[in-house]
């Protein structure tokens, strides 16, 4: 059996794969920035789903958030193979890996992540060129669902939002300055916090001032980590992430202003990994 994986900050899905069979479990995202190989272990053990083919998995492939160095990958490398003792192949990749292999197969584009964070990378075809910085949600992760939560919060908290929106938001979430600046600076995970207010975001997704916001984000992130690249007017620009999902008309304005066109936009790469996975072309 196969087990493929796509992780966000929030959540992963987990494809397991086998006897011509297909079926999805679901996990917490794991990030090696934030989470240790105890922790993770400890969170596989709970998912009954996973833990009742473990000894049934041959091969692994992991993409992640945060799986962009050797030191932060061996974090995942050895929970997976504790877990997973019967596996003799166990592969993890930064999320810009799987995206592309979601999105593009094995043909060249711009491949862009917008979720709860955002990057970007070149895909050749074969490898990704990760040329502009991911700089997280404190300095980056622009169009992310952090980066909007914060526009949303601040511009709550400032009384720069529209009364109508203000008090829609007040009804819904019952937050003040107080419980927004304790849950930013004191509890973990601050922009899985951040951008749960997306939520929100979604539900107006029709007002105009929802609407500017979105496209001003989503302009900004093209501007950073997409026209940067010099391939940007020849090959098409793929997207995974809920943010680019929910929101591809505005997406769709920002591409046809900067003179880029959009290949794919995929909420969830999982099941494109899968199919890539099920090719011969493969490499660990």
């Amino acid at each position: 059996m196969k087990l493929i994986a796509d992780s966000g900050s929030t959540k992963c899905d987990w494809m397991i794969v086998g006897n011509n069979e297909q079926s999805i479990a679901k996990t917490i995202g794991f990030n090696p920035f934030f989470h240790s190989q105890d922790f993770i272990i400890s969170r596989l053990k709970t998912n009954n789903q996973l833990m009742s083919v473990k000894n049934d998995i041959e091969e692994i492939y992991y993409y992640g958030a945060g799986c962009s160095s050797a030191n932060r990958n061996q974090i995942l490398i050895n929970a997976l193979t504790t877990t997973f003792s019967n596996a003799s192949v166990v592969s993890v990749k930064e999320d810009l890996d799987g995206a592309a292999y979601a999105t593009t197969g094995n043909q060249p584009g711009i491949v862009c992540i917008i979720g709860t964070g955002s990057n970007s990378c070149y895909f050749d075809g074969v490898q990704v060129h990760s040329r502009i910085p991911a700089l997280g949600y404190v300095l980056g992760d622009e169009a992310s669902g952090s980066y909007f939560g914060k526009i949303l919060l601040s511009t709550f908290l400032y009384g720069l939002m529209p009364t109508h929106l203000t008090e829609a938001f007040y009804k819904e979430y019952r937050v003040d300055k107080e419980s927004i600046l304790f849950a930013v600076y004191n509890r973990p995970n601050a922009n899985v916090y951040l951008a749960s207010f997306m939520k929100f975001a979604s539900a107006h997704q029709q007002d105009d001032w929802i609407k500017t916001m979105i496209y001003d984000g989503l302009r900004k992130f093209a501007e950073i980590h997409i026209i940067s690249h010099p391939e940007y007017t020849s090959v098409p620009v793929s997207f995974v992430g809920s943010i680019a999902h929910y929101f591809k008309d505005e997406l769709t304005r920002v591409a046809h202003d900067l003179g880029f066109s959009i290949g794919r936009i995929v909420k969830k790469p999982i099941d494109g990994l899968a199919a890539y996975h099920n090719t011969d072309n493969i490499e660990a």
